[in-house]
């Protein structure tokens, strides 16, 4: 314990810490008081390789599209998965 908190437990991975901190509130382990801003300018988000099956005429417009903006045939697959994700979870 420290300053009044109680002490932040060791974890064993990232999804663990993760897991710890949907759960819990850290008023109770962290001296917000103390805080200061802190900028990460080289951080990129945590991405993940999947396999994707797609029907193959689907695939050949999609890097048709993405060939027409110079860019990878991912980058608009991602911006349509993302638009649809935001409209789902509007409702």
């Amino acid at each position: 314990m420290k300053n009044g908190k109680t002490a932040i437990p060791e974890f064993r991975s990232e999804a663990e810490e993760q897991e710890f901190w949907s759960t819990h509130d850290s008023t109770g382990y962290v001296n917000w008081d103390k805080a200061s801003v802190t900028l990460f300018p080289n951080l990129k988000p945590t991405m993940k390789t999947i396999s994707l099956r797609l029907p193959e005429p689907m695939l050949n417009h999609l890097k048709v599209l993405a060939n027409e903006r110079d860019v990878p045939y991912q980058s608009p697959l991602k911006m349509f998965l993302k638009e649809r994700l935001d409209q789902e979870f509007k409702k």
